[in-house]
């Protein structure tokens, strides 16, 4: 490789390198961060050092009590649909046990009713499950999107009263300095800004 391909290379790198930090940035998922907060002001002519924290944002979110609370009551409030669906089970179980033991005892038209039935329990199961699975992820996701916009405007201010110039999800870093992690602390200002009620 010769010095022109190697010069293009790293231009290529270092604006690569620009584009994905102006994306992550651009999407929301840096914020400014707390751990280097005691660091002191570089002087006069020298470098700034950044102060940077790193946040686990999705156990964040999922630790507050606010969610925890939120997951319960959708959990209990599909409850009775989750039963119903076990029973629904337990029916087409006795449907087959039913059709295994019957075999060569029952006519064919009754065999065939015996069939006719269970695959009218699996249809209405498979409807029952497939209705459930979308109405318990929709309430799901409808409480993650309200906690993480709350997350996120609470990492600002986070960022702001402990001087951060940025929070990082760890998600997004192969390596993190130990003491620079504040999901606790931010889940514990969050509970405390938002307490479940």
């Amino acid at each position: 490789m010769d010095s022109k391909e190697f010069d293009s290379l790293m231009r290529f790198f270092v604006l690569s390198r620009a584009a994905v930090c102006a994306a992550v940035c651009a999407a929301g998922l840096i914020s400014l961060s707390p751990a280097m907060a005691q660091a002191p002001a570089p002087a006069s002519g020298g470098s700034m050092q950044a102060k940077v924290a790193v946040i686990n944002f999705q156990n964040a979110v999922l630790s507050t009590s606010e969610m925890q609370k939120a997951l319960k009551e959708i959990q209990a409030k599909y409850k009775p649909r989750q039963d119903a669906i076990q029973k629904g089970q337990q029916e087409l179980s006795d449907i087959q046990t039913q059709l295994n033991a019957s075999q060569g005892k029952l006519s064919q038209a009754g065999e065939a009713d015996l069939q006719a039935r269970g695959q009218r329990k699996q249809t209405q199961l498979q409807r029952l499950n497939d209705d459930l699975t979308a109405d318990f992820e929709a309430d799901r996701d409808e409480a993650v999107r309200k906690a993480s916009t709350r997350m996120q405007e609470l990492l600002k201010k986070v960022a702001a009263e402990k001087g951060l110039d940025l929070i990082v999800d760890s998600a997004a870093a192969p390596f993190v300095k130990p003491g620079i992690e504040i999901t606790d602390q931010v889940v514990a200002a969050y509970n405390k800004a938002y307490p479940a009620q």
